[in-house]
């Protein structure tokens, strides 16, 4: 008897966990600050990225959310971070992950282009100044991801590393 033999029971499958799931990209410029978008629809800037849809990975979100959004396509590097935010209704609880966009040289960004509907801008933000426009867990976040950047990725729940870590600040 094989493990594929085995037939799923479909009311075990229907009552486990769903999470909602995002991917972004940290992308920086020559002097290291970071890429944020301000969308349309909401009051805070975040990184590059969005929703997962029905049977995608995360990587392929991160790749397909940055050709929709800035109309460019840089090579996706390592993962940097999965961060499991608690739910907040109306939201539900997530998982966050944030994949290394690279250096986005000053030459390429005029190849950068906006969905109005979606966006209303872009900047390249330093560590800094990132609790003026982000929410705190994305500034978390993307702090512990500058941090972890060419040392591998790390765990995180709400922008906050595990007791342990080195990603706990």
């Amino acid at each position: 008897m094989s493990v594929h033999d085995h037939e799923p029971d479909p009311a075990y499958i229907a009552g486990l966990a769903r999470v909602r799931a995002a991917a972004g990209a940290l992308i920086r410029d020559d002097s290291g600050r970071v890429m944020l978008v301000r969308p349309t629809y909401k009051t805070t800037w975040d990184i590059p990225g969005g929703a997962l849809e029905a049977d995608e990975s995360p990587r392929a979100a991160c790749v397909r959310e940055l050709r929709e959004e800035l109309s460019i396509s840089p090579e996706i590097g390592p993962l940097l971070c999965v961060d499991w935010v608690p739910p907040l209704p109306p939201w539900d609880g997530g998982l966050m992950f944030v994949f290394d966009g690279g250096v986005l040289p000053a030459s390429d960004l005029a190849a950068v282009r906006l969905p109005p509907d979606e966006l209303e801008r872009f900047a390249f933000v330093a560590a800094g100044d990132l609790d003026e426009l982000v929410l705190p867990d994305m500034a978390r976040r993307i702090r512990a991801c500058l941090r972890t950047l060419g040392r591998g990725a790390v765990y995180l729940e709400g922008g906050i590393g595990q007791a342990g870590s080195d990603q706990d600040h």
